[in-house]
């Protein structure tokens, strides 16, 4: 899937990816895609409740050897 931004959060623990995301999401224009990297357990439950949150939507969320990768499109 191709991405407007990418934000590379592995090795930070909570709240680090979600504050990293908010910054890079607010840089970009709405309808564009922000690429995401965390290593962090529970990003994926935490990622899907800010998104939702803030009205955006989570296109996918895969896992490739421990990195999962969330590709959010602003709202």
């Amino acid at each position: 899937m191709n991405s407007n931004n990418v934000v590379d959060a592995k090795g930070l623990a909570c709240p680090m990816p979600i504050v990293r995301t908010k910054k890079a999401i607010n840089a970009i224009a709405t309808g564009e895609v922000l690429e995401v990297h965390v290593t962090d357990k529970g990003a994926a439950v935490d990622f899907p409740a800010w998104a939702n949150a803030g009205g955006h939507e989570i296109l996918e969320q895969t896992d490739e050897d421990g990195v999962l990768k969330i590709f959010i499109k602003k709202a």
